[in-house]
């Protein structure tokens, strides 16, 4: 593993010290050759993007694809900036707003879980500790990387900023850890991924989907009693955001079974719908359908099980 980390990390740390210009120069090429070239899953988001706006024209739709592509490239470079980036200048380029409420609560001795999407530029959220009343403990639940060196890479990216990274399978327990501590934490959690067959117990009407959701945010939100909240991120221009924090409810435990995740999955469409461009189009969302499900799977005593062995997940 060493012996690939070593030299992949220097030389991406050498192309992450080039001026911001020519990483952006590296993205207008890289947008021709994922486009024009290798049309890389271009099937996937033009299917995702049709079904999701069926009341856009064709001219519409292809726009919103060519600008997905554009702001994708930029993503990777910029994701790749992180090795090197300096606070300061990511202080200027990724900017915090209504960060008074997370403080007033951490200063309090409470803590927060904080929903985000694939939306903008989620790896520069990392740099949120650089914003948040210092006594907080800033993290990001991530699912681990098959390939170890990658795993590394994106670990050093993601924890530089002071944000530690969790592992899925541990977040339950490092923030009873955390509790048991006394330390504050503000969790990054970005719950718009696709969840397995057998971690499906709820449905919402996404961006004109009957859509399969996780739900693990909201059940570990309402069992640590966290404050939770939305991150709606503006793409301002080329290299620069703005990342709002809108308070969905300090009391989860009053709240409804799947409230909290249906209010969520209702913000972040309203972000997509402002400008649907900066959405992970490529991911193949909407591949687990109800049908299917229903078909396949039961739920008993609130577990879900195949109700024919030979299927697998």
């Amino acid at each position: 593993m060493k012996v690939l980390y070593s030299p992949l990390l220097c030389l991406c740390y050498m192309v992450s010290l080039l001026p911001m210009w020519v990483h952006y120069l590296f993205a207008d090429v890289l947008y021709y050759l994922l486009y024009y070239v290798i049309r890389y899953r271009l099937q996937v988001v033009r299917k995702n993007l049709a079904s999701s706006f069926p009341e856009k024209t064709q001219p519409e739709l292809r726009q919103i694809e060519k600008d997905f592509y554009q702001w994708f490239c930029d993503y990777l470079v910029e994701s790749m900036k992180l090795l090197t980036i300096r606070k300061e200048n990511l202080k200027r380029r990724m900017v915090f707003k209504n960060t008074e409420q997370v403080d007033e609560i951490v200063e309090s001795g409470w803590s927060c879980a904080v929903y985000l999407g694939h939306y903008c530029n989620w790896e520069w959220i990392s740099s949120l500790p650089l914003w948040v009343n210092p006594k907080a403990q800033c993290g990001q639940i991530y699912h681990p990387l098959q390939n170890k060196a990658f795993d590394l890479l994106f670990l050093r990216l993601r924890q530089r900023m002071g944000a530690l990274c969790i592992p899925m399978a541990d977040t339950l327990r490092k923030i009873i850890d955390f509790k048991k501590a006394n330390q504050p934490v503000v969790i990054g959690y970005i719950s718009d991924q696709k969840p397995n067959w057998f971690n499906i117990h709820h449905w919402v009407d996404f961006l004109n989907h009957d859509t399969p959701v996780l739900t693990g945010t909201e059940r570990i939100a309402r069992k640590m009693n966290h404050a939770i909240f939305y991150i709606d991120v503006h793409r301002i221009r080329r290299g620069y955001y703005e990342a709002e924090f809108k308070l969905i409810t300090c009391k989860p435990q009053t709240m409804k079974e799947y409230e909290i995740t249906d209010i969520y999955y209702q913000m972040l469409e309203e972000s997509i719908r402002r400008t649907p461009a900066y959405w992970l189009w490529s991911h193949n969302r909407w591949s687990r359908t109800r049908e299917e499900f229903d078909k396949r799977f039961e739920v008993i005593d609130g577990k879900v099980v195949s109700k024919h062995t030979e299927f697998g997940q």
